[in-house]
């Protein structure tokens, strides 16, 4: 698949998959940003990306964030859609410092990676019932069943 990109600066790297086998690429940030303790910061991450028709572009943070920089997504993952490509539309990771100190990310550091995804758009069809019993939610699977009573050993 070819993708339509442009970098904000053009001495850092295009993003790329680290290995063969890398469903993700990776995102290098374009500036050093500072993050203070328990609050939320935009690392710019250099590139404006035309997702293809048909798809969406996921940023989700490298899983390595939490341990080795104490920043977490505060939203998990970023949605990025089809129309979101405009000359000031760089990608934004958003990031939430969980320490108790700032957090630096310097420039050309890897933070996120990008996953494209196939997607379709609803056509909503209204209907009165779908057919089925309500089995509850929010990890509901399963609790119907027998209760089981465990006790500790002696």
């Amino acid at each position: 698949m070819q993708v339509e990109i442009t970098r904000i600066d053009a001495s850092l790297p295009l993003p790329q998959y680290e290995s063969a086998g890398a469903v993700g690429f990776d995102l290098i940030t374009r500036e050093t940003t500072t993050v203070e303790p328990g609050a939320i910061g935009l690392v710019p991450s250099n590139v404006i990306v035309k997702v293809p028709e048909g798809h969406m572009l996921i940023i989700a943070p490298r899983s390595s964030l939490p341990r080795k920089k104490g920043l977490v997504c505060p939203h998990s993952i970023g949605v990025i859609d089809q129309d979101y490509h405009g000359p000031s539309d760089e990608l934004l990771v958003q990031v939430q410092n969980i320490t108790t100190q700032p957090v630096t990310v310097e420039r050309g550091e890897r933070i996120a990676q990008g996953l494209f995804v196939r997607v379709d758009t609803a056509q909503w069809l209204e209907v009165n019932g779908h057919g089925a019993e309500s089995r509850g939610g929010f990890g509901s699977t399963g609790t119907h069943r027998e209760e089981v009573t465990v006790t500790a050993a002696q």
